[in-house]
């Protein structure tokens, strides 16, 4: 299918083949009939992608002081690395699609196949889209017509906030599709609407709809306009749906208002605002979030949990419902906002227009795919974009289930670069193993995980998927037969831990199992591992580590989906201290900062020749400071490695520093050395005990 890319690094837009996504549970899977570009959002990210370098820092100034720091703590080839593989990322635009559903998720409700809908999904044949975010059409609405209703709820959302009630004088700053809709909202309310814009076609329109207009191009006074339609009280609500780096709409809206006035802002300003224009008020000044309550909760997005009606009345889907049917019984009338129409394969064309001097306003995208003969277009869910090499002799070809930014950052290169010959790359969405396997030289890409695990030239998997489904793929992945290579954790529940092992243990044809511990494999580990060889006693070990605050909200934080950040992410600093003890945990115990997040925590370990370890993992603290610190006490000798740069020995003869140019955690060493394991036959380089008894460590301490 066809989808709509747009370069962050110069801003190109590109119509790129990638693989139809696949079902997924609380979703719908929806084949695209029309879609409209947001002028508004998508205008500014053109721009912000058009902008060289130092334009692009001239907008974020706070990145650049990120950028900056982390210099200071990673270094500078890896922060420009980082900084080059962000911009690396394309944007996927759109957000206001039409279509017909063609398959309905585990646990959807209220939805089937050929129901005709609106959704948040992008300009893409085919979009995956959570329930929460979809709505159905009426009969008599044209799919044009639907296009608009999710700006449609954006706008009314804005018009929530602002409460206006009948017969009050609201002001409309900004007459864009947003500031359009926002009008004849406001008029079917019975408001008295000033509609504010320099643009003539775009106030004649809000003319015509039945708002009295300001033109703001030739000095006009707005707010002695306003003055005068509002017979002297000033308005009663301002609401700003301009696109603006300056802040005079927002000083300009709180000089019209009355006396405790409301202004909501609904669209993009600067907020330089002065206080004496709201204090001799008392104006209510609010911002507007999208299409309304839900968005941006993972819970009822993602999660498909709606908010009670009788508690939340209007949540984001029920105001997409509201928006179609006010286009229904043709209380908002959005035809005339459709300047132009452009079939998908021009969408460089409606790009250009878009940024370009023509006037504009609602510019439709058609899609026309093709239909089986029982009306589901279909779905290719494989892309194929090079033919395979002949095998050689010693090749290992490799399979990927995940496209994640971890897989095409830091996996991919690391295989490609062992000499992996890499064949297909499977990810849900479709887009990430089509970017993957572009950058990377996979022969497939596909949204189809059994296509992977059931190709018989395929010797291993990498498995780099969110953590909840690490088991399940690896237990699959072992019974087809593959090698599996899987990214910590292991896995995020006991229940889990049992059934891989069962599976590993239960192989009629053993393959190999490794979990990517990467840090076992850097040049700093293995120098501080072959010094500690000559120590005949137990060891100290310190290893604090800086991870980071992170929303609650992430995926991550999440208990069922990514097992909380001690068993996600600790695992990691776990291993790392089980390997360079060399010896098994006996005994450990966590201790929890009370007033955090079930993620600043010490751990502290016992290992059975008499070391002892303890893993600082702390989200509290700040990130100029390094990532990672590893000190190791030792026979009247300590060494001391900070974050992957730099070793130092104290009382080590004949060692005292270790320095590399750039940071180096392992990982490439880490896949040369599975590849070599399945090459050869031998057993893996981290021992399947090791693996399980790392998992059950971290288990216990992430559940405890």
């Amino acid at each position: 299918m066809k989808q709509v890319l747009q370069s962050l690094k110069d801003g190109r837009v590109e119509l790129l083949e990638v693989p139809s996504p696949a079902s997924k549970d609380g979703h719908l899977l929806i084949r695209t009939a029309a879609s409209l570009i947001s002028a508004g959002t998508e205008r500014m990210l053109l721009d912000f992608g058009r902008a060289n370098l130092l334009a692009k820092a001239s907008r974020q100034p706070e990145k650049v002081q990120q950028v900056l720091d982390r210099m200071k703590t990673d270094g500078v080839l890896t922060t420009l690395e980082a900084v080059a593989a962000k911009l690396d990322q394309p944007l996927v635009p759109g957000y206001c699609n039409v279509g017909t559903v063609l398959e309905a998720g585990a646990n959807v409700q209220g939805f089937a196949p050929g129901d005709r809908v609106v959704s948040n999904g992008s300009h893409a044949e085919v979009v995956s889209v959570p329930v929460n975010l979809c709505a159905k059409i009426p009969d008599q609405v044209s799919n044009d017509s639907a296009a608009f209703t999710v700006l449609g709820a954006i706008a009314l959302q804005g018009l929530r906030l602002a409460k206006p009630t009948l017969g009050e004088t609201v002001a409309v700053i900004g007459l864009g599709l947003i500031g359009l809709l926002t009008v004849q909202l406001l008029l079917a309310q019975g408001c008295r609407v000033l509609a504010l814009d320099p643009d003539r076609q775009r106030r004649d329109m809000a003319k015509s709809f039945g708002a009295q207009t300001v033109d703001l191009s030739h000095g006009a006074d707005p707010v002695a306009a306003a003055m005068t339609y509002s017979r002297g009280h000033g308005v009663d609500a301002v609401i700003i749906a301009a696109s603006t780096d300056s802040s005079e709409p927002v000083a300009q809206a709180a000089q019209m208002c009355r006396k405790r006035g409301r202004i909501v802002l609904v669209g993009v300003t600067g907020l330089e605002l002065k206080r004496g224009d709201l204090y001799e008020k008392e104006i209510t000044f609010q911002v507007s979030c999208s299409y309304g309550p839900g968005r941006y909760d993972p819970d009822y997005e993602e999660k498909g949990r709606d908010y009670p009606i009788g508690f939340v009345r209007w949540t984001e889907q029920r105001n997409f419902e509201a928006v179609l049917d006010m286009i229904a019984a043709q209380k908002l009338d959005v035809a005339p906002l459709i300047s132009h129409r452009f079939p998908i394969e021009e969408v460089n064309k409606a790009y250009e227009l878009l940024s370009g001097s023509t006037p504009s306003l609602g510019i439709l995208l058609e899609y026309h795919g093709e239909e089986t003969a029982s009306g589901r277009a279909a779905l290719d869910r494989t892309v194929h974009l090079t033919a395979s090499a002949p095998r050689r002799n010693g090749d290992i070809v490799l399979g990927f289930i995940g496209a994640g930014h971890h897989a095409e950052r830091k996996l991919a290169p690391a295989f490609k670069a062992a000499g992996a010959k890499l064949r297909s790359v499977a990810s849900r969405g479709g887009l990430g193993s089509a970017r993957l396997a572009r950058k990377h030289g996979f022969a497939d890409a596909t949204t189809d995980v059994k296509r992977v695990l059931g190709d018989p030239e395929i010797d291993a998997v990498v498995i780099a998927t969110r953590h909840d489904t690490h088991a399940p793929l690896v237990i699959e992945a072992l019974s087809a037969g593959k090698h599996v290579f899987v990214e910590k954790p292991l896995c995020i529940t006991e229940e889990d831990l049992e059934a891989i092992d069962s599976a590993y243990r239960s192989q009629t044809a053993p393959r190999g199992l490794m979990v990517g511990f990467n840090r076992r494999f850097a040049p700093h580990m293995r120098k501080i591992k072959s010094l500690l060889t000559s120590v005949d006693e137990p060891k100290s070990f310190v290893l604090t580590v800086n991870a980071g605050a992170i929303p609650q909200t992430h995926w991550s934080q999440d208990r069922d989906v990514g097992g909380g950040r001690l068993i996600g992410e600790a695992c990691h600093f776990i291993d790392l201290l089980r390997y360079l003890a060399g010896a098994p945990i006996t005994n450990f115990s966590r201790t929890m900062l009370s007033s955090a997040a079930n993620d600043t925590a010490s751990l502290q370990l016992t290992f059975a020749d008499g070391s002892i370890g303890t893993v600082h993992y702390f989200a509290n603290g700040n990130r100029r400071f390094p990532k990672e610190r590893l000190e190791v006490f030792c026979g009247g000798r300590v060494l001391q490695l900070d974050n992957f740069r730099r070793l130092r020995g104290f009382g080590w003869e004949g060692f005292n520093r270790l320095s590399l140019w750039r940071q180096d955690k392992g990982h490439r060493d880490c896949a040369a050395a599975f590849l070599e394991a399945v090459r050869t036959g031998r057993e893996m380089p981290i021992p399947y005990d090791e693996i399980h008894e790392v998992a059950r460590v971290s288990l216990e301490l992430g559940r405890a």
